[in-house]
């Protein structure tokens, strides 16, 4: 009954695989996909972590 299917049985790692190379294939056909001019946004600090000032509001230990 399952072997009347169109499609042979593959493993999971060939399936992956040729997944990985079709993306390959399109990614090499449109030239500068990987970076859009318009789309990359401005870096931000990432040091925005306010101090915990509790101990000074509250008058130490």
């Amino acid at each position: 009954m399952s072997e009347s299917n169109d499609k042979p049985k593959i493993n999971l790692a060939d399936a992956i695989r040729q997944k990985l190379e079709q993306k390959k294939q399109q990614a090499s056909a449109r030239p500068g996909s990987t970076f859009q001019a318009g789309s990359a946004k401005p870096l931000k600090s990432q040091n925005n972590k306010k101090p915990n000032n509790q101990r000074r509001r509250t008058g130490g230990s």
